[in-house]
């Protein structure tokens, strides 16, 4: 404690960013600061401390802190370390889901849609869409209404042959010159209106087309337009009618019991309920208004920003203010209503948060039990040297030698971080040979440490590989020649689930029912899955022309007529011959080649 007394005789008076550390020199706190010096002392003042807290600074060992420009920078960073270093006492919203937006790239000459789940500032984004809405039904709905493009073709330069979209009535091809600037942007601006929430027209144009398909006797393209305008309907119904139609808002409220809490919230773009989402977290050592914003920053950095935030909890408005203009762009305004359709809406997710709470206590201590507490049980069982707070596990896929990918899965406190994943495309290795595409990817990724990578490859204190002693034995041999020392490394058999480590001569065997084997189980699964994913991503990208091409018989007008009956490459794939034959053109003979082609893909 002497040591620390010194060091906090010499805190700044600036704000910054606070990192506390155990006895092991892992992190287990973060905080921002206005005043660092007045804030740090807090900690270690006499007085009565909630039990949480006291906890914390009966662990803290030593600690730094980074000195910020503004109380706004050191929101950012300390969101920054928070998601880096997931520390024990700091409440940490797992949010690894996210929620696909609609964007209109406006920077562009011609501008076209589609759908992306990450937010840039470089164009109009709608959404998010959630609770039902499939974007895809949206996007295709804006293609077939106003022909906005929806490919990704470069324009300029020399003129290009109409594409499918054309024929097929869902782009007018600005890319061939068959349409002006100022005509194109009618259609642009039109779509924007219609995904502003202006339904109406869109709606009213689909209905037409559904009678024309009808009276012509066209019944599947007439049944896909009558969806069309249901899936509007149901846009339309989420409306709240007393809500202006301009208003983007997120209303939030959070629920605690002093050891756990539920977070909900509400998310309204224009004037739409969008849906809504619930989170389940452990408490941290934050005082509440500290917690409530560190949940919010964490939110929004993958998450877009709306113009208005609804709460009820206190937080560091001006702060949280600026932290939004910043990442945004936009102003943010902070509201908490005594009345109204808004304070209804602050009701209904409160009412949200506290029945998730009470119905997710049990679930959340069970989740307890198959992660942190798994770890330990890991460390304990194992002998290993740290506690695994970051546990990587790798996999290797290929057939015949082709394509071959490795994969990196990272588990931080026993759940899946599914952003700190990588994918490797095997680059020195000839022919199927899985020993040798496993060093090779781990000599790639151990290269990062100790290094201004690792940042992006933090060090792990566990590695676990999918395989026995051989696969042990290679990935060792990496260890040697590169003189890796602070990182346990396993291997996991899967026929007798054996464990093997570098310290025993005999395997370790764990019971099946103990949550640190179902810990491990979920780590060689995960790399498996991922590992196979990559794989088929690149065994089978084939773009669609290409695919149809490759079929004997089918040339341009028998493409435009499969694509008009089935309307996508999976609807062809899927169906069978007796449907292939119906469309214009196919009959069964060439119905068969199709059919026997997509089988042996």
């Amino acid at each position: 404690m002497g040591d620390l007394k010194e060091k906090l005789k010499l805190l700044p008076d600036s704000a910054g960013v606070y990192i506390m550390l155990d006895k092991d020199g892992a992190v287990i706190y973060v905080g921002k600061a206005r005043v660092l010096k007045n804030r740090v002392r807090q900690y270690f003042h006499s007085s009565e401390k909630p039990k949480k807290v006291q906890s914390m600074v009966e662990n803290i060992a030593d600690f730094s802190y980074i000195v910020a420009p503004s109380e706004v920078d050191a929101l950012a960073l300390e969101n920054t370390l928070i998601k880096k270093y997931k520390p024990k006492y700091n409440i940490l919203l797992k949010d690894d889901k996210t929620y696909p937006y609609i964007k209109i790239t406006t920077r562009e000459e011609f501008p076209r849609i589609l759908i992306t789940r990450r937010i840039k500032k470089d164009g109009r984004y709608f959404g998010p869409f959630m609770g039902g809405i499939n974007c895809r039904d949206i996007v295709d709905v804006a293609a077939k209404v106003y022909n906005i493009r929806t490919c990704g073709v470069s324009i300029g330069g020399k003129p290009k042959k109409p594409c499918l979209n054309y024929h097929l009535r869902r782009c007018t091809a600005p890319c061939a010159e068959l349409i002006s600037k100022e005509e194109y942007r009618e259609c642009v601006e039109k779509t924007l209106s219609f995904l502003s929430g202006n339904y109406e027209e869109a709606e009213k144009i689909l209905l037409e087309k559904m009678q024309k398909f009808a009276e012509e006797e066209q019944f599947e393209l007439a049944l896909d337009y009558r969806n069309k305008i249901q899936t509007l309907k149901r846009l339309s119904t989420r409306r709240i009618t007393s809500m202006p139609r301009d208003v983007d808002a997120d209303v939030w409220a959070m629920a605690s019991n002093g050891l756990y809490a539920a977070v909900s919230v509400l998310v309204t773009r224009k004037g739409v309920m969008q849906g809504a989402r619930t989170f389940s977290l452990e408490e941290g050592a934050n005082e509440r208004s500290e917690a409530f914003t560190s949940i919010l920053t964490q939110y929004y950095t993958s998450h877009e920003i709306p113009h208005e935030l609804i709460l009820e909890e206190e937080t560091d408005d001006g702060v949280l203010t600026q932290y939004a203009k910043e990442k945004s762009g936009h102003g943010v305004g902070i509201t908490r209503p005594k009345m109204g359709v808004k304070r209804e809406l602050l009701d209904m997710a409160a009412g949200n948060a506290r029945e998730y709470l009470e119905k997710s206590i049990s679930a959340i201590e069970h989740r307890s039990d198959m992660t942190v507490n798994a770890c330990r049980r890991l460390q304990q069982l194992l002998g290993l040297a740290a506690y695994p707070k970051r546990a990587e596990c790798y996999d290797i896929s290929n057939i015949s030698g082709v394509d071959k990918v490795g994969s990196m899965v990272v588990f931080t406190d026993g759940e899946a971080d599914k952003y700190e994943y990588r994918r490797f495309k095997i680059k020195t290795v000839e022919g199927a040979d899985d020993f040798a595409s496993l060093q090779e990817v781990l000599k790639r990724r151990l290269s990062k440490l100790g290094t201004e990578d690792e940042d992006k490859f933090p060090k792990p204190q566990l590695i676990v590989i999918d395989g026995g002693k051989g696969q042990l034995s290679a990935v060792r041999e990496i260890f040697d020649e590169m003189k890796i020392t602070g990182i346990d490394l396993v291997s996991l058999a899967k026929k007798e689930e054996e464990v093997f480590t570098l310290g025993r001569e005999e395997s370790v065997r764990i019971d099946r029912r103990d949550y640190a084997l179902k810990l491990l189980q979920r780590l060689r699964d995960e790399a498996h899955r991922f590992a196979i994913t990559y794989f088929r991503n690149l065994h089978s990208k084939r773009n669609l022309q290409s695919v149809l091409d490759e079929i004997e018989g089918i040339g341009k007008s028998k493409r435009i007529a499969l694509m008009e009956k089935f309307g996508t490459i999976d609807r062809i794939m899927k169906a069978s011959e007796e449907e292939l034959a119906s469309a214009e053109g196919i009959g069964k003979e060439l119905a068969g080649r199709i059919k026997r082609h997509f089988e042996e893909l």
